[in-house]
Formats: structure tokens, sequence, C-alpha cells
């Protein structure tokens, strides 16, 4: 007989790696459709693994997907970039799983968390990019500089809160489904 202890652990396991592999797919096919519609569905994913797979999983997703989209090319060209992406990564599954990681979320919950949520990652991605290592850190020219700038500004703030409304609708028939 198994253990079901085991069993748990395993289907998050599996669960964890298959939001990791949606991910890095997701943004390999949508790479050519822009900021706004990648960005959203990779929040999307990241909330929905922090929700479905438990915090660790979730954060596993959060902290490997920007590695693995910069070794396919896929991600941000400056290496130095991907740890403050991860940092922006993990902050909103955080918030998602601290406010709304229970079964009994209702819509004014979720509402809370994806405004949370979206600020949050905005705000973690904005100072760390945008006011440190744009100006301080990197050595890019002006068209660079206002390109990374522009990219992790306010569309950060937007498309992480569509990934939170996009959440809200898939995420509880997801909970339904999985049983989790």
């Amino acid at each position: 007989m198994s253990n079901p202890n085991t069993n748990s652990k395993l289907k998050t396991l599996c669960r964890t790696a298959i939001f990791l592999a949606l991910l890095v797919a997701v943004q390999f096919v949508t790479r050519s459709m822009g900021q706004y519609v990648t960005g959203s569905l990779v929040n999307l994913i990241l909330i929905a693994s922090g929700l479905l797979c438990g915090l660790w999983g979730g954060l596993a997703v959060a902290l490997l997907s920007p590695v693995c989209a910069f070794l396919i090319g896929i991600g941000p060209a400056f290496p130095q970039i991907v740890p403050a992406i991860m940092l922006g990564n993990a902050v909103i599954v955080l918030v998602w799983h601290l406010i709304a990681g229970g079964e009994n979320t209702r819509l004014p919950g979720y509402l809370l968390v994806a405004a949370a949520g979206a600020l949050a990652k905005f705000a973690v991605l904005y100072l760390v990019i945008v006011k440190w290592l744009v100006p301080m850190v990197l050595t890019l020219n002006e068209k660079q500089t206002a390109m990374l700038s522009a990219s992790f500004s306010f569309p950060q703030l937007i498309t992480a809160a569509i990934g939170g409304a996009l959440a809200i609708l898939l995420v509880p028939p997801l909970r339904r489904a999985l049983r989790v």
C-alpha cells in the first residue's frame, strides 16, 4: 500500500513541473504577441502555480522560469535582470498565497489580492530594475535604458492585474477539478 503523503508530494511535484513547462512554452509561443499578452499569461501561470501547487511549488516556478527563459533565449537580454525578475515573480506568488491561499477565498478576497499582488510585483520590479539596476549597475545606451525602463514600469502593473483577473476566473474551477 502506498503512502498517501508520498502520493500528495508526487502530485505537487508533477503539477509544479507542468506549470514550469507551461510557463516557458507560453513565453516561447507568445513572445511575438507583445508584453501585455505574454506578461499577463505569465502572471496567470505564476498565480495559479502558487495556489494549486502550494507556496513552495509556486516559488519554484517563479524562480526557475526566468532562468529557463534566459537560457533558451526568450527571457531578458541582460543576465543581471534575471534575479530581479525572480524576485518580482516570487513576490506575486507570495502575496497571492498569503491572501488567497485558502480554499474558501471569495470574490472580495480575490479582488484585494489581485490589487495587492499587482502593486507589489510592480513596485519590486520598478524599484530594483528601473531605479537601481538600469542607472547604477548596467552600462546601457539611451535606447536600451528607455526600453528597459518602459518595460519594467507600468506595463508590469497592468500585466500583473490582468493575470490576477484571469486567475480569479480560472483558479476556482481548476481547484474544484483538481480537488486542491
